[in-house]
């Protein structure tokens, strides 16, 4: 079977789904591998080096692959370039990538969307999204730094003591709790939020103050240990409660999603205009709509002196680790997929199914389903 790397054609996307460390392990498990052109080059990956790993470049991949690798969802035009029947592993983003997610039916694509893997620890190898937010997150505080006005570190000098920053993180996830820890890395004094209370060990571990806001939240994780959405009522609280936090800091790191839905709205424009002039939002969940009612995807805006940065796809900024860690989690998902060199779906195993989007024709996630379903895709 061929294994197929494109290079990526969403704007601005500098990653690749495989490195040329991880070529050997493919050639080994029976697998020849593919490489378009130019593909890893904007990640610091030659041709050449995957050459000497044993793959062959070409300038025209998708109609060749048993097997694709991709990073970003293929567009309609490079989904009709595949095989029928081919094997698709990336990220789909399958509940806004509508028209895509049809035509990968239409085309008898087997397609594996890696943004739905299971929070199961067999999966922990395999798990993208965690990669990925741990990039973000650690991103996220570099770019509060370098946009604050202040030292983030306490210094002592000649010309008198600087204070560190305060930095509060909302939401104590895999992005948050690199935030943290980087944030702590860098000096400043950090307060870490979040409605799971499981999570307060693992924000105090790391050094940081967990912000109790005297919330009831014990039904506020999903058993895929997502935090679950919550209802008006008690965003407004929390609202409330969170506000001498987030007035009190320099820097405010949101970071809370819910899978499928848009992010919950916990910083609203009277907490911003309560904020120091000077002081900076760092987004994270600016890609789902974003946490700050002011917050414009993809674009840092300054209202009452406060700086609002929406970032987009942050892992592609540091494209070197981001497709090394990408690339290593897509490559144990396929060894898992993989027997005596070829592709057995086991379509009872948990790992195997929760990802699989399309298969033989048809949509098989009810969730995804339902999404197209309400956008007039799926009668």
């Amino acid at each position: 079977m061929i294994v197929s790397v494109p290079k990526e054609s969403a704007p601005g996307e500098r990653r690749v789904a495989l490195v040329p460390d991880l070529v050997p392990r493919l050639t080994k498990a029976g697998l020849q591998v593919i490489v378009e052109s130019g593909a890893g080059a904007a990640a610091g990956f030659l041709d050449s080096a995957y050459v000497a790993a044993g793959a062959r470049i070409e300038p025209e991949v998708f109609d060749k692959g048993d097997i694709l690798l991709k990073v970003q969802p293929p567009t309609t035009v490079e989904v009709q370039k595949m095989k029928a029947d081919a094997t698709l592993i990336g990220f789909l983003q399958p509940y806004t990538s509508t028209v895509e997610i049809q035509a990968l039916a239409a085309g008898r694509i087997t397609a594996f969307s890696m943004e739905l893997m299971p929070r199961i620890t067999r999966a922990q190898p395999m798990d993208a999204l965690s990669a990925m937010s741990t990039v973000a997150g650690y991103k996220a505080v570099l770019l509060a730094a370098s946009s604050l006005p202040k030292f983030f570190p306490l210094l002592m000098t000649a010309a008198g003591t600087v204070t560190p920053a305060h930095v509060f993180v909302i939401g104590a996830g895999v992005a948050g709790l690199q935030a943290i820890a980087t944030a702590m890395r860098l000096g400043a004094v950090v307060e870490a939020y979040d409605t799971r209370p499981a999570v307060k060990e693992q924000v105090e571990s790391l050094g940081a103050k967990f912000a109790d806001l005297g919330l009831e939240t014990k039904d506020a994780e999903a058993k895929s240990g997502y935090a679950k959405a919550q209802t008006e009522e008690f965003y407004k609280k929390q609202q409330e409660m969170m506000m001498r936090y987030v007035t009190a800091a320099d820097a405010v790191i949101p970071t809370a999603l819910i899978p499928g839905q848009r992010a919950p709205v916990l910083i609203s424009e009277e907490m911003v205009r309560g904020m120091r002039p000077g002081s900076v939002i760092i987004d994270l969940a600016a890609e789902q709509g974003g946490n700050c009612a002011l917050t414009v995807p993809g674009q840092e805006v300054v209202k009452y002196g406060v700086v609002i940065n929406g970032p987009l796809n942050l892992p592609s900024t540091m494209p070197f680790h981001a497709s090394q860690m990408y690339a290593r989690t897509a490559t144990n998902f396929l060894a898992h997929l993989l027997k005596d060199g070829a592709i057995r779906l086991d379509l009872s195993d948990e790992l195997t199914r929760s990802p699989l989007v399309t298969h033989q024709g048809e949509i098989l996630q009810e969730a995804v389903k339902a999404r197209l379903s309400s956008v007039g895709k799926v009668s």
